[in-house]
């Protein structure tokens, strides 16, 4: 029978043991996680808008690798899986299609940070609508995208209302324009902030002499440019994308129309810069994000090179909120349910790269912000607000 002693010693023995073991596991950092949960990045990885939709996919990916490092998430690790949706809208609704049947299978699914446009996420938003799981765009701005009561959407950018508001005050307090001809492209992103734009310009006392629309992937801008000169502006404002802003851009010098120029985030991609044969020096492109220099730090960008192999760029901050939105509300919920997943989202108040993150009950941030950038030396410098 063993005395009072040797029971206390044998409580100390195992005390010791005990933490010994967690000093242990401590010094070996988070637990290794024991499955795999997936999240799609849905964007356009090939064509004229792969560099917008690789960086998005970038930023994506550094988010999974940290949460990983730390344990990922839930104790899984979360494996991120690039999707193609190519810039078209029927290939888009084929990428639904093919994640819809993902959703049913073995795999876990826990999000998609997609799509880049928003003619693509309101043609896929029909299938994932009826899908368990969460979608957060990236950098779709579409005012209606969240005006029609989906539950399980969200977006990390500033929406067009906001977009042609913070635009048109850049237009005519900042750089004093009176006149203004409004370009646009002809998809559902273009005609609807080529309509706002306008409207917001004449609430500021601003003309608009000319509302025009252009082909998206137009290049020829011969007769759209005759017209623009022959009313005379004292600035354009383009909404499109960088595939038509370089050649309009370009032709508008060639013919004498230097007056300011400013583009909407679509064409905040080097091919704007690098498409124009110089003519896009002195432009102005609005963005959805800052400057990845101005936000992050070298460690930052070290880890980012690691896992997307060159510098961070345009939208690299994008897919980087995005992920880290997906995964608060998942740690939030304590759960991969898509229902209370959404639901945690709604009530997240957190500071990303981004700006603040809260969402009102559509899926927007209740507090929006947009960047105005300057080509300057071949290359986008932020100039508002000031870095």
């Amino acid at each position: 029978m063993k005395t009072k002693l040797q029971t206390s010693n044998f409580k100390l023995q195992i005390s010791k043991l005990i933490v010994a073991c967690c000093l242990l596991l401590a010094a070996c950092g988070p637990a290794k996680p024991t499955g795999e949960v997936i999240v799609y990045v849905a964007a356009p990885l090939s064509g004229f808008q792969a560099n917008g939709g690789q960086t998005v996919l970038g930023g994506v990916k550094l988010m999974a690798e940290q949460l990983n490092e730390a344990g990922g998430l839930l104790g899984y690790e979360v494996k991120v899986v690039g999707i193609d949706d190519e810039s078209d809208s029927d290939v888009a609704v084929e990428v639904a299609q093919q994640i819809k049947e993902a959703v049913g299978g073995k795999d876990r699914i826990i999000g998609v940070i997609g799509h880049y446009n928003s003619g693509q996420t309101l043609a896929a938003m029909e299938i994932y609508k009826d899908l368990s799981i969460v979608i957060i765009t990236p950098t779709a701005s579409e005012v209606s995208i969240t005006q029609r009561g989906y539950r399980n959407f969200f977006r990390v950018n500033a929406n067009d209302t906001t977009q042609a508001r913070v635009d048109a005050e850049f237009l005519v307090n900042t750089l004093g324009a009176r006149r203004v001809a409004v370009v646009y492209n002809d998809d559902p992103y273009g005609q609807g902030l080529g309509a706002l734009i306008a409207d917001n310009l004449r609430d500021l006392g601003a003309q608009v002499p000319l509302q025009i629309q252009v082909a998206v992937e137009q290049s020829i801008f011969t007769e759209e440019v005759k017209r623009i000169a022959e009313v005379s502006p004292d600035a354009i404002f383009y909404g499109g994308y960088e595939v038509e802003a370089p050649y309009l851009r370009a032709e508008l010098v060639e013919a004498g129309v230097t007056v300011p120029f400013l583009a909407s985030d679509g064409a905040f991609l080097s091919a704007t810069i690098d498409e124009s044969g110089g003519a896009a020096e002195g432009i102005y492109v609005s963005a959805f994000a800052p400057s990845p220099e101005a936000v992050v730090d070298r460690q930052w960008i070290k880890e980012y090179q690691e896992v997307d192999y060159r510098n961070p760029d345009t939208y690299s901050i994008n897919g980087y909120s995005a992920m880290q939105v997906l995964a608060g509300g998942i740690k939030k919920a304590k759960s991969f349910d898509a229902t209370e997943v959404a639901q945690a989202i709604r009530q997240l108040d957190f500071d990303a790269l981004m700006g603040h993150i809260s969402y009102d009950q559509g899926g927007d941030l209740k507090e929006q912000s947009i960047y105005i950038f300057q080509v300057q030396d071949s290359a986008f410098v932020q100039i508002h607000p000031e870095p």
